[in-house]
């Protein structure tokens, strides 16, 4: 009788135990996290578990990897060269975003074969793979991604799915996030990004080398249909050796938070299932944390009220007028897109003067960092004093809002108040590439490789805009002051200020000159209609500033203008092209890749639209997949652009519309850091 009082007290000691420490039985095969402490799991960059014992997979510091593992590697098999054995997991997990209109990285489950992820991307791979490795067999990797983010280069179908992928980011098979449901059959959506827990059920079956994938709400039973079925051998996937197994998810600038509430694992069974009632509780969304203070805040507030009444009514009426806004009817609709002028204001500190990041032709920039979400923001300041057009006007802004696309400026929102409008971006932290171009010798220059992995990118946003979205965009400004660099040195075309939407299908013209002295093609400055034609030939422009690392027009010692494209012209009929490179990149860069981005130049910047390539063949040029043409096709032409585009640049400035009934002439000019 001892004997047995004591084995079950130790049961009982043990199953308290499950909150904190997992359970195993027979060796690895089986374990469950009711919630975590520190010493847990193996964490990697910005994971963490919080005071309550919740997994955090990612944190506010924007573009780091968060990874969490099971300590211990498992065997999946139960002989070198036998079969990957069945398994199961069960997870309960949630995503939290402070802003639900935008979208951002989700997380995903894996089993790996290590746990040294340092050169995966952070951004678009779920900080597992790379551009180079994605889709690579050697990876030996078994995800199921939880994405909350529409990526059309990895063939995402929405912002809100569940994937089944091998050795890639992109998914074998994927399927909106819902269930269905036993009684009726009928499919339910769930949102992932909606600040709920949620289960999701993993499983594999050796025999049948069926992979299923199931989600339920927290308070529901597992549905007997799953969401996703895929037939895969994870035989020809795992290594014999011991894998890893856990978690991995991006931090981003949105402040969204993955969080995992409670794990269970098992092989050649069903997972244990876990007790929602012990798991840790999820922070309070919103304002709500602030509800117990609050209660006892109000009976003194209300005393003061009554004690001072004049003195509050006269407090309240100034913080009004101090923060009034301009608001109509018609913008309910764009809500979740508007900011209000109080949070703008205090989150760049007034728009003082130490916050200001650059000045241009419509408005002033200013960094800032909203109170709620600690998101870092640029805010376009500029003044306004004409109603008409104003709805046109923020709805294409809306519209632009909507883009997603990692080389290029997320625009996030807008604000109205008398007089004056504003603009809120994403911040870029590394300021606008010209200030690397054109910087004085001793300071910090891209290098080659930078230079051309800017030129990449903003040709792939390019292609995006005219091409891929649901709207053809003419972006109407391109130049090294209006492309950004992120934390990674990464080019983001931004300053949407001058393009312009139109339905594909439709004529893509528009009558408004705008743009910038030198990168006007000479058929906008003839007819004042710009066309995807018109960006091509000032991305030409671009190509050579970022190659020779001079600006598109400049004064000689005479005091005369000189145009970029006649000198590098005059080198290409000398055959000494490469002589026009930047010179302080002191000869290191590939000379092949410096041919073909001046040449592509050249190519880009003809005379005649026709003749000119478009996005996607530039981007076949750029990636090798295609010869880029003999310029001595076109030798006469190009010979007789010296004197076409001097007709018609020579005499102009930068031209613009800046009045706000044009639309999104207002815009324009956004440089510096943002």
């Amino acid at each position: 009788m001892p004997a047995m009082k004591y084995t079950s007290f130790l049961q009982h000691f043990l199953f308290l135990l499950g909150l904190i420490v997992p359970t195993l039985a027979s060796g690895d095969d089986q374990f469950l996290f009711s919630g975590f402490n520190k010493s847990s799991l193996t964490l990697d960059g910005c994971a963490a578990v919080t005071d309550t014992g919740l997994l955090d997979l990612s944190n506010d510091t924007s573009g780091l990897k968060g990874h969490a593992f099971y300590p211990t590697p498992l065997h999946f098999r139960k002989s070198p060269g036998g079969k990957v054995q069945s398994f199961s997991v069960n997870v309960v997990f949630s995503t939290f975003i402070t802003y639900q209109d935008l979208s951002a990285e989700g997380m995903a489950f894996f089993i790996a074969p290590t746990k040294n992820f340092s050169d995966a991307r952070a951004p678009k791979y779920f900080g597992l793979l790379n551009e180079k490795n994605n889709g690579d067999t050697s990876n030996h990797i078994f995800m199921i991604e939880l994405d909350t983010y529409n990526n059309a280069e990895l063939q995402d179908i929405n912002d809100n799915h569940l994937g089944i992928n091998i050795n890639s980011a992109i998914s074998l098979q994927s399927r909106t996030s819902g269930f269905y449901e036993d009684e009726s059959g009928a499919f339910e959506n769930m949102t992932l990004n909606g600040n709920k827990a949620m289960q999701l059920w993993v499983e594999y079956d050796e025999n049948d080398m069926q992979i299923n994938v199931t989600l339920a709400p927290i308070n529901m039973r597992k549905p007997s249909r799953p969401l996703l079925s895929a037939t895969f051998d994870l035989s020809t996937v795992l290594f014999d050796s011991a894998q890893y197994i856990g978690f991995s998810s991006v931090s981003t600038p949105i402040n969204t938070r993955q969080y995992v509430m409670g794990w269970s694992f098992g092989m050649n069974r069903t997972a244990p299932s876990i007790d929602i009632s012990k798991l840790p509780k999820l922070p309070l969304v919103g304002r709500r944390a602030h509800s117990k203070l609050l209660a006892f805040v109000l009976p003194i507030a209300t005393a003061a009220l009554i004690l001072s009444m004049g003195t509050l009514v006269a407090l309240v009426v100034l913080r009004r007028m101090k923060y009034a806004e301009v608001r109509e009817d018609w913008e309910g609709e764009f809500g979740p897109h508007r900011f209000s002028y109080k949070d703008l204001f205090h989150a760049t500190g007034g728009f003082k003067n130490k916050h200001l990041l650059g000045e241009g032709g419509f408005g002033k920039v200013y960094k800032g960092v909203l109170p709620l979400s600690n998101v870092e923001i640029a805010v376009k300041r500029m003044s306004h004093e004409s109603r008409q057009g104003m709805k046109e006007f923020v709805t294409e802004v809306v519209s632009l809002g909507r883009l997603r696309h990692r080389n290029l400026v997320q625009l996030l929102g807008y604000c109205r108040r008398k007089g004056e409008l504003f603009l809120v971006y994403k911040y870029m932290p590394n300021g606008s590439l010209d200030k690397y171009l054109h910087c004085e010798e001793h300071k910090a220059i891209l290098n080659w490789v930078e230079r051309l992995r800017v030129i990449k990118g903003i040709a792939t946003s390019l292609l995006y805009l005219h091409e891929k979205w649901e709207k053809i965009i003419i972006h109407r400004d391109i130049k090294a002051s209006n492309v950004l660099l992120d934390s990674e040195m990464n080019g983001r075309l931004g300053d949407f200020g001058l393009a312009r939407l139109y339905d594909h299908g439709t004529d893509p013209q528009t009558t408004h000159i705008v743009g910038t002295k030198g990168y006007l093609a000479p058929e906008l400055l003839r007819t004042g209609k710009a066309s995807p034609h018109t960006d091509v030939f000032a991305f030409g422009m671009f190509l050579l500033e970022v190659a020779c690392g001079q600006k598109p027009v400049k004064k000689n010692a005479e005091g005369n203008e000189v145009f970029l494209v006649d000198w590098v012209l005059e080198h290409w009929n000398s055959g000494l092209l490469t002589e026009t490179v930047d010179t302080r990149l002191q000869g290191d860069y590939n000379i092949e890749e410096a041919y073909l981005v001046l040449n592509l130049g050249l190519l880009c910047q003809h005379p005649f639209p026709g003749s000119r390539p478009r996005m996607r063949e530039v981007m076949q040029f750029l990636d090798g997949d295609m010869p880029l043409p003999e310029l001595r096709q076109t030798q006469v032409s190009l010979m007789n652009m010296e004197a076409l585009v001097k007709s018609y640049v020579s005499d102009a400035s930068v031209v613009s519309y800046p009045q706000i009934t044009t639309g999104f002439g207002t815009v324009s000019g956004l440089s510096g850091g943002r």
